[in-house]
């Protein structure tokens, strides 16, 4: 088939090389403007450097709704394929494709709407997400679901490696997709409004912890907020950020903190715990403001942390 893909960030290259690798004619791909980055260097979007390697035809606009409509037009689509595009497509574009626009959503529709489902899910405490291939709409991720493929969460796993699994499943499930709307097989169902969720997009504010949490709440959380815009506190007034922790299991150590308030650490020479809600946490990898990345026994050593410490103050 005749594929416009229309992505911008890491998470679409892996689908757009899927379509490409399962011999449909991508005849254009659409993504975000080139940006201006520190020093005036300007800098394109993954998925433009991936259609440039594979001389791929690009479309940049700063609105495709005002800008794009007759080049989609001119390019006769069969199918659209949209990916983290972002930007909202009319309703004049979406009747251009025969077989419409489908966009690969990272969650397990109506669950986790929105911009940022990855992350949620993750700080949300979930053991199972995937990805959903549905018919766009107008309304935000609310279109008649084709397929979805489903993963367990790694009881360990951040948002970035996450990110990965779900990046190389959308590419699987957009070419089964494909293949079933081109087939014409093609069996949309509607999505069930009663159990949406919807999340909004993170903000870097969104990383501050509040040890009043428990700590498997707060664990959730680092793995949702990890790589970008993680979680951190105060340490003698400078950002500390907490990059790896785990949820205390050692009964001992949790004893010796009943009395701490939250917040406050308890050290011994290699390791730190911080009383939290309910329960302690672990600290497993740190960085101070101005420093480098450190696992926590090399931080205790440098005398920064210390028992009866109250992070956040």
């Amino acid at each position: 088939m005749r594929v416009l893909f229309l992505g911008t960030p890491d998470f679409a290259v892996e689908a757009l090389k899927s379509i490409i690798k399962a011999g449909h004619d991508v005849v254009g791909v659409v993504t975000q403007p080139d940006r201006k980055r520190n020093r005036g260097e300007v800098s394109y979007s993954p998925v433009k450097a991936c259609a440039i390697e594979n001389g791929i035809d690009v479309y940049q606009y700063e609105s495709i709704r005002k800008e794009g409509v007759e080049d989609i037009k001119r390019i006769s689509p069969d199918v659209m394929v949209t990916c983290a595009f972002g930007q909202i497509i009319s309703e004049e574009i979406l009747d251009i494709p025969k077989h419409g626009v489908l966009n690969i959503h990272a969650s397990l529709l109506p669950k986790y709407r929105g911009s940022s489902p990855i992350q949620w899910c993750l700080v949300n405490g979930e053991i199972k997400t995937g990805v959903t291939i549905m018919r766009t709409a107008l309304a935000v991720d609310s279109g008649d679901i084709l397929l979805t493929k489903e993963i367990d969460i790694l009881p360990e796993e951040n948002a970035g490696e996450l990110f990965e699994r779900l990046a190389v499943l959308g590419g699987q499930a957009i070419v089964q997709a494909l293949e079933t709307v081109e087939s014409g097989n093609a069996v949309f169902t509607p999505q069930d409004g009663s159990k949406a969720t919807h999340f909004p997009m993170i903000k870097k504010e969104d990383g501050i912890l509040d040890f009043s949490m428990s700590a498997k709440a707060i664990f959730d959380k680092m793995r949702g907020f990890t790589p970008w815009p993680s979680v951190y506190t105060y340490l003698d007034g400078k950002l500390f950020k907490i990059l790896k922790c785990r949820v205390c299991a050692d009964e001992a150590i949790k004893d010796c903190m009943t009395a701490l308030k939250c917040g406050e650490v308890y050290a011994t020479r290699s390791s730190a715990y911080v009383k939290t809600g309910d329960g302690a946490l672990e600290l497993i990898c740190v960085q101070l403001e101005g420093k480098k990345v450190m696992d926590i026994t090399s931080f205790l050593a440098g005398g920064k942390l210390k028992s009866g410490t109250v992070l956040g103050q």
